[in-house]
């Protein structure tokens, strides 16, 4: 391995500890598998990129050019535009999501994120008189994702929490998840289903959500729009600065990516 390669490995794994920090330090799904996957995912996402720019955009392992476009628009829901940078669609993040689950996702979990597509469009359709993800508006966009992001959070607080109870009963296991669950899944989105409290487990699927929120941030603040645009960026090498000024407010730095 070249020291080139060596250096973007470790950065990739920064930038996956980042992405971790931002969700509140869990663990992100895929493991360890994102790490040495990332970098490949990011190549073939670029070229995806640039053929999408001279042409039709192509099919990625099982994601249809349909699905690619539809996980553009979750992410660009969850990183729109702002004033500072283009959103995650500009980034082309659903190729790079589409190719992280094909690459980096075990079958069980593939199943999990390819179902859960499903299941948030049927849950847009049911919150807005039959219109679909893509058909919504933007803001019947963000109301949907915010609702099903409070029930994502709850199911995840309840499989974590059943994880660190493994082996000390079911007992512990059930009134965890019931004390998690019960008030977010009042605020869930219209059609969310999380099913019954008692029924998360260790071995409990992640929430499909979460995988869509993890993908989105990864593949944005890995990219070269992420980096340069939504963070500060300075190119390496370059001088090293123990300690430099920070004003509330002002962009993290970017990793070199």
């Amino acid at each position: 391995m070249t020291n080139d390669e060596i250096i973007n490995r470790i950065n990739r794994r920064e930038a996956i500890q980042r992405v971790t920090a931002m969700l509140g330090g869990l663990t992100l799904i895929g493991g360890s598998s994102l790490i040495t996957a990332c970098e490949k995912a990011q190549e073939r996402a670029a070229d995806t990129a640039k053929t999408a720019a001279a042409g039709p955009q192509q099919p990625i392992g099982e994601f249809s050019v349909q699905d690619i476009a539809y996980l553009d628009e979750i992410a660009d829901t969850i990183l729109p535009t702002t004033k500072a940078s283009p959103g995650a669609k500009a980034a082309k993040t659903g190729a790079f999501m589409a190719l992280m689950v094909t690459d980096t996702y075990d079958p069980n979990d593939q199943k999990v994120f390819r179902a859960g597509m499903q299941t948030l469009d049927e849950a847009s359709k049911k919150a807005n008189n039959g219109a679909g993800f893509m058909a919504a508006t933007p803001e019947q966009r963000l109301t949907l994702l915010e609702g099903i992001d409070k029930e994502a959070k709850a199911h995840m607080d309840a499989r974590d929490a059943a994880k660190k109870a493994k082996g000390k009963g079911k007992t512990e296991v059930e009134k965890k998840a019931a004390k998690v669950l019960p008030d977010q899944r009042k605020e869930a989105a219209p059609g969310a289903d999380v099913g019954a409290a008692s029924a998360i487990t260790a071995d409990t699927p992640p929430h499909y959500f979460r995988q869509m929120k993890e993908l989105a941030m990864l593949g944005f603040f890995t990219s070269e729009i992420g980096c340069k645009q939504a963070m500060r960026y300075a190119e390496s090498p370059g001088r090293f600065d123990p300690c430099v000024p920070y004003a509330p407010g002002e962009k993290a730095w970017a990793p070199h990516a």
